[in-house]
Order: C-alpha cells, then sequence, then structure tokens
C-alpha cells in the first residue's frame, strides 16, 4: 500500500479570491495561479515518497457559472506544473447530494482504491471544513491551511499551518 497527501486545489495549490471573508475559485485561466512555495513543496513530497493527488470541488461547473473546458484546462496547467499523479473533481453542487463532493470522502475513497492508497497513512490538506471533514471520514490525517475564512469552522484538524510549505515538514517528518 502507497502513502499520498491529498491536496485540495483552491487555496492550497492555487490563490482563491477572498471577499467578504470568503474564498470563491478562480474562473479563467488568467485569474489560475499557484500560490508562493507549491512548486517546492510538491516536489519534496514526491521525493519522500507520497502520492500527489488533487481532491476539488468545482460547483461553479454544475451552477454554469464556468465552463468544465476551463477547469479541465487549469488542471493541464497543473499537471505540466506539479508532479501531481491524479486530478479527483466533484462537479456538482451541494444540492445534488452526491458521494463525491467533499465534505464526504468518495472522492478520497476512490482515489485510494484505483492506486491502492492506505489512508491511514497519507494526509488531506485543505484550506476549509470540508476538506478536514472528508480525510476525516477517509481516515486520513488532517492539515488545515488556516486564512480564518468567515465561514463554518474545521472541527480538530491533526495540524494547523498557514501554507503548504509549512505543511511539508509535518508530513515528511523533518
Amino acid at each position: 500500500m502507497e502513502r499520498a497527501v491529498f491536496l485540495d486545489r483552491d487555496g492550497v495549490l492555487n490563490k482563491s479570491d477572498v471577499r467578504d471573508g470568503l474564498p470563491y475559485a478562480p474562473r479563467t485561466l488568467e485569474e489560475f495561479a499557484l500560490l508562493p512555495g507549491v512548486v517546492e513543496a510538491t516536489r519534496r513530497l514526491r521525493e519522500a515518497g507520497f502520492r500527489l493527488i488533487v481532491v476539488t470541488n468545482q460547483p461553479d461547473v454544475g451552477a454554469g457559472k464556468v465552463q468544465r473546458s476551463v477547469i479541465e484546462s487549469m488542471h493541464d496547467r497543473l499537471r505540466a506544473w506539479l508532479p501531481i499523479d491524479s486530478i479527483e473533481v466533484c462537479y456538482h453542487q451541494d444540492c445534488d447530494a452526491c458521494d463525491c463532493r467533499k465534505p464526504k470522502p468518495g472522492l478520497l475513497l476512490g482515489a485510494a482504491n484505483r492506486m491502492s492508497i492506505s489512508l491511514r497513512d497519507s494526509y488531506v490538506v485543505g484550506d476549509r471544513w470540508r476538506d478536514i471533514a472528508a480525510g476525516q471520514e477517509a481516515g486520513c490525517r488532517t492539515i488545515l491551511v488556516d486564512y480564518r475564512y468567515e465561514e463554518r469552522q474545521a472541527e480538530a484538524p491533526d495540524f494547523v499551518v498557514t501554507s503548504l510549505s509549512d505543511a511539508v515538514p509535518i508530513i515528511i517528518g523533518t
């Protein structure tokens, strides 16, 4: 069984637009930009032997606010920029009641099954309560990148950091 780091996309790998204390995902390729330190952080995680899997809710597609092709182009860029193994996406909205939309663990469970990943030896890094709840439900260790959003707070993450770069020493143990 392999170990993985499940990475939320917006707010962990790339910049989110924060308005009135709430994060919003980029809707255009021009708005899509990596956060500082992400390239080095993902390289270090890969060198430490972790599979890197992006797990992201993209409800703007289901809501008709952005075309799926734009999101897929963003993901093509992520694959070109970072050493990631897979990008798992939920395009649904909460009202769809699917199993893949975080806080449900469907994206993590599916990837773990396909890639022979030990969830108890893996981590979830996210910036919202939904990420932490999905990781906890899947049995992973959880790391919150805390931007102090004005929304529901994550309950009892294993660790709290201010960036993916700060999470790397926790994950690799150095």
